[in-house]
């Protein structure tokens, strides 16, 4: 009997690694580094909401991860970052910090919005573009298969730093094409583009931070992007969105008066093939403001002026125009500016 209870016994112990062996283990966690600047870690609360808005859609098996914890929101999320308040994405990359943070961490993929305090220190879009290279080349080096998520930042207002808000496009127009540039199949870099829609009048408490509705739309702009990149098929990288081409912008004062003036500019597709957005900039002299804009979506700091194509009038075919129109004030002679275009 002895020897039949060992026999059986032994069975047991085979059969039961045999099932321990053929039990398909769980998969790994996909580990998830939010990369940036106080946008992201101070609080950075759009984290939580992208966290729990990935829960409760299914996708689980994530891990934030980060060398920074949270630092609080009111909800319970995984607050694990890489947002360190008031960093440069150039220093980041000229003092080599990234790659002990990644090994500490082993992301998979990497949420980035980066280059809020490099455009505040009036540092030039091909300089921070530089950095973003060499932060990407350091993620790979990490994990060659680095699922890369780059955002066109949020805009800019703060009352110290007036060209910011023109600064901040400069940097958003140049990111599509160092982002084609760069992507590669193994490690594709995926544009999220934060700027659009975004009001630094009511989505910001300082011009800068978003408030909780900049940080919920944060989170929806993060969300798509990411579930794809979490499904292995990442969105492609958002190429330039206008094909080589070329646009001017015609300045007129069509009104003027003590103290205001009324005013339009023209945009005409100048290029060969038809566009599908523009931009439009100038700075005032003589203390005049714009007050009201329409066609348009204005993004004005003190005398700097930026004006982007509103829904409906972005797309132009070679030749053809649109015109937006607006309000002023001013304190001076009112000398009209040269505006610029670029599409």
């Amino acid at each position: 009997m002895r020897a039949i209870g060992a026999v059986l016994a032994g069975m047991v112990t085979v059969i039961a690694a045999v099932l321990f062996a053929t039990t398909p283990a769980e998969a790994a966690a996909v580990r998830i580094m939010p990369l940036g600047d106080s946008i992201t870690g101070s609080p950075g609360c759009w984290r939580a909401m992208l966290w729990n808005r990935l829960q409760s859609t299914g996708h689980t098996n994530i891990d934030f991860v980060g060398t920074l914890p949270p630092q609080g929101c009111g909800v319970a999320h995984d607050g694990d970052n890489e947002g360190h308040g008031g960093y440069l994405a150039t220093n980041i990359a000229n003092q080599n910090m990234l790659p002990g943070w990644l090994s500490a961490t082993r992301p998979d993929v990497v949420l980035m919005h980066l280059g809020t305090n490099d455009v505040w220190s009036n540092i030039a879009p091909a300089t921070i573009l530089g950095a973003f290279t060499t932060l990407v080349n350091q993620m790979r080096a990490s994990n060659p298969n680095m699922r890369i998520l780059v955002a066109e930042i949020i805009p800019m207002n703060p009352a110290t730093c007036p060209d910011c808000g023109r600064r901040t496009v400069a940097l958003n127009d140049a990111i599509p094409a160092w982002a084609a540039a760069t992507s590669t199949d193994q490690s594709p870099i995926t544009v999220v583009d934060q700027w659009t829609g975004f009001n630094t009048a009511t989505d910001t408490y300082d011009g800068v931070h978003p408030n909780a509705a900049g940080d919920q739309k944060m989170s929806d702009k993060w969300y798509p992007a990411l579930v794809e990149a979490l499904a292995g098929t990442p969105t492609p990288t958002v190429t330039p969105t206008v094909p080589a081409g070329d646009c001017t912008a015609a300045y007129k004062t069509t009104g003027q008066w003590q103290g205001g003036f009324q005013g339009e500019v023209t945009v005409t597709n100048t290029g060969t093939a038809p566009m599908s957005g523009w931009t439009v900039s100038w700075t005032y002299a003589d203390g005049q403001r714009v007050t009201q804009l329409w066609g348009g979506t204005l993004s004005a700091n003190g005398s700097s002026v930026t004006v982007r194509n509103a829904a409906w009038n972005g797309s132009l075919a070679p030749g053809a125009s649109t015109t937006f129109g607006f309000l002023g004030s001013s304190t001076g002679a009112g000398t009209a500016p040269a505006p610029t275009c670029a599409i």
